[in-house]
């Protein structure tokens, strides 16, 4: 069942995901275009936020699918979290973050109460961001599932590039009304040839999987690492038969359930 759910895109993967009268941030990032440091390396931001952090508004919870990559959060995103009410995210970020980070161990869950007094669950679940083998490179990161009663469910992918972990989330839940994908095929030279997170045709792919109602894509511009793009999302889309499923959001724009 739908109801009261609005996604509004930021860029990146940053994101205000309202539901059941609870409104939460995803992976923070409002820096400048720019070079972003990353060990030896750099990433390259192209996009500027359509807004500032100031202008977010109240927030019960961040959703952060991890915090050791620039291009999931930023100067100002870790400046944000020092006032954020509740934090979600790996054992890892709590670990370096502290503060209001709480980890999510896959599958376990934390409720947020509602306004209505029911409550939202978000369930931690699993994300790989790369290929087998490659979380002692990459680190470790998180995808979320929300859900409660009379709400829509939602999986939040984070940034996952494994269909095999897809299979695993829709075998926990019969129903994924809503799919927010981290896409845009990321690749950089740290696993030469191999895709950090979703490819266009595995987004697809992966909607089909969850027989997602409803797909909005998080992460497929603004970072010169991305391979892919929204135009091949399109294709891809189209090609799956899942073309009026996608919502393709422009930075600022929001998309109303």
């Amino acid at each position: 069942m739908m109801t009261n759910l609005t996604v509004r895109y930021l860029g990146g993967p940053t994101s205000i995901i309202e539901v059941g009268g609870l409104r939460l941030l995803t992976d923070p990032t409002f820096d400048a275009p720019g070079e972003y440091p990353i060990g030896s390396r750099s990433l390259t931001k192209t996009m500027d936020s359509p807004i500032a952090p100031a202008e977010v508004g109240p927030i019960d919870a961040v959703l952060l699918s991890h915090d050791q990559h620039p291009d999931n959060l930023d100067r100002l995103g870790r400046e944000y979290l020092a006032d954020a009410p509740l934090v979600l995210s790996t054992g890892q970020a709590e670990g370096r973050l502290g503060g209001a980070v709480r980890a999510v161990p896959n599958w376990t869950e934390v409720e947020l109460p509602r306004p209505d007094g029911g409550v939202l669950l978000v369930t931690g679940v699993p994300a790989q961001h790369g290929p087998d083998g490659s979380e002692p490179l990459v680190g470790e990161v998180t995808g979320f599932v929300l859900s409660g009663d009379g709400l829509p469910t939602v999986y939040v992918s984070g940034d996952n590039a494994s269909l095999d972990v897809v299979r695993a989330i829709a075998e926990r839940f019969a129903t994924v009304d809503v799919a927010v994908l981290f896409a845009g095929a990321a690749s950089t030279p740290l696993l030469e040839g191999a895709f950090l997170t979703l490819t266009s045709e595995l987004a697809a792919e992966a909607a089909k999987i969850l027989d997602a109602g409803q797909v909005v894509p998080l992460h497929f511009e603004g970072w010169a690492h991305f391979s892919q793009g929204g135009d091949t999302l399109v294709a891809a889309f189209d090609q799956a038969g899942l073309a009026d499923r996608l919502h393709l959001l422009a930075p600022g724009e929001d998309v109303r359930f």
